[in-house]
């Protein structure tokens, strides 16, 4: 962001004035490049279907032992030994390749 308004000092201001405006945003603009940096290179990747573990969905398709569970609007196969009927919350535990393993949540 910084960067856009050191261009836009260096084209408005007169010279010798846009120069020195341009000096001075110029460091701060790599700061503000070297904190992002920190930010994000120490945040925790949250990606792939690990992730779902622990969380809830509610089942579409009855699960008697295979059926099917809604989580942010994408279904997934899933396999429940407890049996689950359509609209009951399950809880995922576990995944095996692209079907997940879940069980009743507790109420």
């Amino acid at each position: 962001m910084l960067i856009f308004v050191a261009v836009a000092l260096l084209l408005v201001l007169p010279s010798p004035w846009n120069l020195v405006g341009f000096l001075v945003v110029l460091p701060l603009w790599v700061a503000e490049l070297f904190g992002w940096n920190r930010t994000v290179k120490n945040r925790r990747r949250v990606v792939g279907a690990e992730t779902l573990i622990g969380r809830e969905a509610v089942v579409s398709e009855p699960c008697r032992p295979l059926g099917q569970v809604r989580l942010d609007g994408e279904i997934w196969e899933a396999r429940c030994d407890a049996g689950a009927s359509p609209g009951a919350s399950v809880r995922i535990v576990a995944r095996d390749g692209l079907m997940l393993v879940v069980e009743p949540a507790a109420a």
